[in-house]
């Protein structure tokens, strides 16, 4: 019998400014016949669609819909997922990329097994990130190479362990109170980190929260 698990965990933090929900999802189930793969850039080194469960019904005229062409998945509450294979344990995978509404602001997130950024993580981390601020703020090219350099840094500060992991959230557009936060995740036996943006006026979403 397929075995379909997931653990949420949230987090409080300190700058009240600052709205933050991280998802950490595990699974493991017998693998099922191959299905057509999707077109991916993101999600495309690590796959896991053999595992995964049906898909839910897209939601029509979501702001968030070309996500899927990067092979996240849109989970039920609205939010957008991408899965990626755990090496350590065969058919058991994880989120590893999140992003979703809340109230209003933009939240994304990507996570850290046991604290550990995994083979091209950062860069695909960074490669979504950029890709939200292009697309939900109005930025110009100078603005986001600085935010891409300012965000790049501090990838590497956290895999040097120079940032902890906290509440404090680190701001890296003004215009737009876009905020960095490298954040503890724990729940039940899954301990990990996650580093999330949060961008407090997008453009082009629904007024309207997620729910």
């Amino acid at each position: 019998m397929n075995i379909f698990a997931r653990l949420l965990s949230t987090f409080t933090i300190s700058l009240s400014a600052v709205a933050v929900m991280p998802y950490f999802a595990i699974a493991q189930q017998t693998p099922t016949t191959p299905q057509q793969k999707m077109t991916q850039r993101l999600c495309s080194s690590d796959s896991v669609e053999d595992l995964l469960p049906s898909p839910v019904s897209q939601k029509s005229g979501s702001p968030l819909s070309y996500l899927a062409q990067q092979g996240f998945r849109q989970n039920p509450d609205g939010s957008w997922v991408c899965y990626v294979n755990d090496s350590r344990k065969q058919g058991r995978y994880y989120s590893l990329l999140k992003v979703q509404q809340i109230n209003g602001k933009l939240v994304a997130s990507s996570f850290l097994d046991d604290g550990i950024l995994v083979e091209g993580q950062d860069e695909r981390t960074l490669d979504l990130f950029m890709m939200l601020i292009e697309k939900h703020t109005k930025t110009n090219q100078g603005n986001r190479e600085s935010i891409s350099r300012y965000l790049e840094s501090f990838f590497s500060l956290v895999k040097q362990g120079k940032v902890q992991p906290s509440g404090r959230g680190y701001l890296f557009d003004q215009t737009n109170g876009g905020v960095v936060i490298y954040h503890p995740v724990t729940g039940g036996k899954l301990k990990g980190t996650g580093i999330t943006i949060n961008i407090n006026s997008p453009q082009n979403l629904a007024s309207s929260p997620v729910s």
